[in-house]
């Protein structure tokens, strides 16, 4: 399985999975045409994308999510929830393939399992993606609100995984942002900090996790360095940890 972020942050989250010849896509935060061009930077082209997946309604991981369909003919998949707040937020404009699920229902896209779950994340209806080809599991774990029971089981079943290491605790609270934002961040329907990011990962072990991406990392209330230096100090140095650019892509993540 081949995993590329396009890009992941507040500005704009976009994720790439492939596997079995199937190819998914992961929200749509990044305009159609940045998805496109740093895809084929990749080797990879847009309109071979077999499905986009929403996470949730917020722009950041939505906004173009009409986009991607009519200019690429990608068929789009979310909840009904999801659906109706991303529209009342940004109007998507005409989707014609549309794909509801449940938050917490499993559906299938080729040779694919896609795992949808639950989050406490200040979303309508939000979800984190497990993607499954039948040898390798990998999670996408953005926008996660807390730390919540699920999240453990979830972290010890895979290969690898996109998580969210949003904010350093001591930036958060000495920075800028007004304290009801800051409380927001880091509340119960915020976001996960480097320290619980890592916290989880180093609960879950070493056994079948190959490697990590740090993900959604706030530009104000996070360095990438912080970040990766604070894995390494929970989780030590033999779990592979990169980091997801906010303005770019990733390499090719291979598992």
């Amino acid at each position: 399985m081949n995993v590329i972020s396009l890009q992941s942050g507040s500005n704009g989250n976009c994720i790439y999975v492939e596997s079995a010849g199937t190819r998914l896509l992961i929200d749509a935060g990044i305009s159609g045409k940045q998805a496109q061009l740093r895809l084929e930077a990749h080797g990879r082209e847009i309109n071979s994308v077999d499905a986009l997946l929403i996470s949730h309604d917020h722009i950041d991981h939505a906004r173009c999510m009409g986009v991607y369909h009519r200019k690429f003919g990608l068929p789009v998949y979310l909840t009904r929830s999801t659906y109706a707040a991303a529209q009342a937020n940004r109007d998507a404009g005409r989707i014609q393939d549309l794909w509801h699920f449940k938050a917490g229902e499993r559906f299938v896209i080729g040779p694919l399992t896609v795992e949808s779950i639950p989050t406490p994340h200040d979303a309508a209806d939000g979800v984190a993606f497990v993607v499954d080809d039948g040898k390798c599991r990998v999670g996408i774990l953005t926008d996660l609100g807390h730390v919540f029971d699920q999240l453990h089981d979830v972290i010890g079943s895979l290969d690898a995984v996109v998580i969210e290491s949003n904010y350093d605790p001591d930036m958060l609270a000495g920075g800028p942002y007004p304290a009801w934002l800051k409380d927001r961040i880091c509340g119960s329907g915020g976001h996960i900090s480097n320290v619980e990011s890592a916290e989880l990962l180093a609960a879950a072990g070493q056994r079948r996790l190959e490697w990590a991406c740090l993900a959604h990392l706030s530009e104000e209330n996070n360095d990438p360095e912080l970040a990766l230096a604070t894995h390494r100090r929970i989780c030590g140095k033999d779990l592979t940890v990169h980091v997801a650019g906010r303005d770019g892509p990733t390499d090719v993540l291979e598992v």
